[in-house]
């Protein structure tokens, strides 16, 4: 198993159960405990983990972009809203729009009106509060479950052959330089499709979420039309992403 594989499984355990042992993952993984060990020596330089003493636990698990089962918008709350209003002024009547699985495009969804759309979405959260608003027309890919998001070729094949006018991602970590980036493999296909296939793509991210990585990137700022975030970040960081051509609306 290569290294990668290996720190993507070990983030789902963490995810799973918030905190785990040198000796679950050597079992479960069936590598040595040193090669834990210096996995998770690794997962913590990037912080995504904080070591332990005979383990790890997560460093930030409200930021990971999959889900908790309850109260998914508990945290930085206000400043959710504030990206979902930003973005309610791209979205029209009669758009066909895809919602990336996620705490922030949850809100966006929450905020929408029930006004005649079609927005396609792999997040179970996001198709339970659109489901009765019965204007909007909702598209469901296939795929298998990750916790709130549904992954897999299928899903990957299906929205690829959408027209996509608009399509708002959600991310773990912003970068500069690394882009847009999350922890687990499973999602980088389906989020790739949505950037590929959409004529726009947005990022909803809050501030907090700036000058991180994460373990796979899934695009590049490059490949953003518009950076949705909040006031709360600093404007001397929003002058470096704007040098660096990213149109950023923040406040």
């Amino acid at each position: 198993m290569n290294p990668i594989r290996r720190h993507e499984m070990i983030m789902e355990v963490m995810l799973n159960q918030k905190d785990v042992t040198v000796n679950e993952l050597s079992e479960k993984l069936r590598v040595t405990g040193k090669t834990i060990r210096e996995d998770l020596s690794k997962l913590e330089e990037q912080g995504l983990i904080l070591r332990v003493h005979g383990g790890a636990v997560l460093a930030q698990s409200d930021q990971f972009g999959i889900l908790p089962s309850r109260n998914p918008l508990d945290k930085y709350a206000e400043e959710k809203a504030e990206i979902a209003e930003r973005a309610l002024k791209h979205i029209e009547p009669e758009d066909i729009i895809a919602l990336d699985g996620g705490s922030t495009t949850l809100e966006i969804a929450r905020s929408l009106t029930n006004m005649p759309l079609t927005v396609i979405t792999n997040d179970v959260y996001i198709i339970s509060e659109l489901a009765p608003k019965d204007n909007i027309r909702l598209v469901v890919p296939g795929g298998y479950r990750v916790r709130n998001m549904l992954a897999g070729p299928e899903a990957v094949a299906y929205v690829r052959k959408l027209n996509i006018q608009k399509a708002f991602l959600s991310a773990t970590a912003v970068h500069i330089e690394h882009g847009l980036s999350i922890y687990t493999g499973d999602l980088i296909d389906f989020k790739q499709a949505l950037v590929a296939t959409a004529r726009q793509v947005f990022a909803a991210c809050d501030h907090h979420k700036f000058g991180h990585s994460a373990l796979r990137t899934f695009a590049s700022l490059q490949e953003v039309d518009v950076l949705l975030t909040d006031s709360g970040l600093a404007q001397e960081t929003a002058e470096q992403f704007r040098e660096a051509g990213v149109n950023i609306e923040c406040g």
